[in-house]
């Protein structure tokens, strides 16, 4: 899979992309990130990308000639399969695990992060974006940290780039659950003891325990995943 990424800050991503699970996958070949600076596409010498708003007004906005010569100039790069365009802004659909796995079958992702102000709006007016995304209903400065979020959620979803994957399908937000309690050594820590079913060796139980702590962590925490898929019979730990 291939994934770019349009910035005015390249160097953001410069670390988090050699680091843990999004390093290994970059190094084995399973992940290509291109992090591309917007500001290769101004118009001019001085490099600008972007201007004051019309009205006037605080900050600045992203011209709307140089993202879209970017979008256009990356979008269908180098004889590739055209990228899945994305903006990273407070504007679109919540980030969620569907989404991610949506975007995961994707063979290109092209991840357009705003700044300043915005992004003049003829940019959308031009459907030059396939989808509009969210981390949620807050404000960063940019879209780089929602950007790099996105990249971690799908690159997981990635055969190959998780060493588990049966551990994906026992996750936060998999089929509408919040994930079970989760338990290490030592059994015993200030007075609290790991629950005796986890060393039991009984897998069945085991499974059945999991399954209900994962509906009662759900209810007591997000009551609203169980409106999109109600309990199921057995998954509160009986038979």
């Amino acid at each position: 899979m291939q994934i770019e990424i349009l910035t005015i800050f390249p160097e953001y991503f410069h670390s988090p992309l050699q680091e843990s699970l999004l390093g290994k996958a970059l190094a084995a070949g399973l992940l290509e990130v291109k992090v591309t600076d917007l500001r290769d596409f101004a118009m001019d010498r001085h490099r600008k990308v972007d201007d004051e708003p019309f009205g006037g007004g605080a900050g600045m906005v992203l011209s709307a000639p140089v993202v879209t010569a970017a979008i256009e100039g990356r979008r269908d790069a180098e004889g590739r399969p055209r990228a899945w365009t994305v903006l990273m802004g407070p504007e679109g659909r919540r980030l969620d695990q569907a989404a991610a796995a949506a975007l995961a079958l994707r063979p290109r992702l092209l991840l357009v992060c705003g700044r300043y102000e915005g992004i003049d709006e003829r940019v959308r007016q031009l459907g030059l974006y396939d989808e509009e995304i969210s981390l949620g209903d807050f404000v960063l400065p940019g879209g780089e940290a929602a950007a790099l979020a996105l990249t971690e959620a799908v690159s997981r979803l990635i055969p190959g780039v998780v060493g588990a994957p049966e551990s994906l399908e026992e996750e936060s937000f998999q089929g509408d659950r919040l994930d079970y309690p989760h338990y290490t050594r030592p059994r015993e820590f200030r007075g609290l003891s790991a629950p005796d079913v986890l060393l039991s060796g009984d897998h069945k139980k085991i499974l059945r325990w999991r399954r209900a702590a994962a509906l009662a962590r759900t209810r007591e925490r997000r009551p609203d995943l169980l409106a999109r898929r109600p309990p199921e019979p057995g998954e509160d730990g009986g038979e």
